[in-house]
This record gives C-alpha cells, sequence and structure tokens, in this order.
C-alpha cells in the first residue's frame, strides 16, 4: 500500500468517527438489524418475532412515494428479548 493510498484510508476512517452515534436506546432497526441481533433469519423475524403480541410496535416514517418500512426503537427490542430469558 502506497502512501496515497494510506492516506485515503485514515482519511476515510476519520470522517466515519467524525459522526456523531446513536445511543443503542435511540436507534431505529430494520428487520435485518433486528434478525441479527437475534441470530435468526430476517425472513424468521418478520413473520414469527415481530409478529408476536408484545413484540415493540413498529415505527413506520411517512414516505411519498412507497410505504413505509417498518422500523423498530433497538432499545425497546433488547428489553422485549431480556424478558425471554430462561428461569431456572
Amino acid at each position: 500500500m502506497d502512501q496515497d493510498e494510506l492516506i485515503g484510508r485514515l482519511d476515510a476512517l476519520l470522517s466515519r468517527l467524525e459522526k456523531p452515534i446513536v445511543p443503542i436506546e435511540l436507534q431505529l432497526w430494520d428487520h435485518g438489524e433486528v434478525s441479527a441481533y437475534f441470530k435468526r433469519h430476517p425472513r424468521t423475524v418478520r413473520e414469527q418475532i415481530t409478529c408476536l403480541p408484545g413484540f415493540p410496535k413498529a415505527i413506520r416514517l411517512p414516505s411519498k412515494d412507497r410505504a413505509a418500512q417498518p422500523l423498530y426503537n433497538a432499545g425497546e427490542v433488547i428489553e422485549w428479548a431480556m424478558r425471554h430469558r430462561e428461569r431456572h
């Protein structure tokens, strides 16, 4: 790797670090992020988990062009998952 390439990569990393970090409890997750957290296939999450009673309600941001993608508050999803721990 030459010096110019290294400088370019460092510049890209620095610009990523300068972006504000949204705290996890305020993040909005799509089905892909929820499925990654649960370690389940996105279709399983969409068809078998997010439709369960008590699962956090979806947030649908207004959209002029198409149906809004469901998003979920990450903090609520994590809390919901922790309520399902096994009790011994």
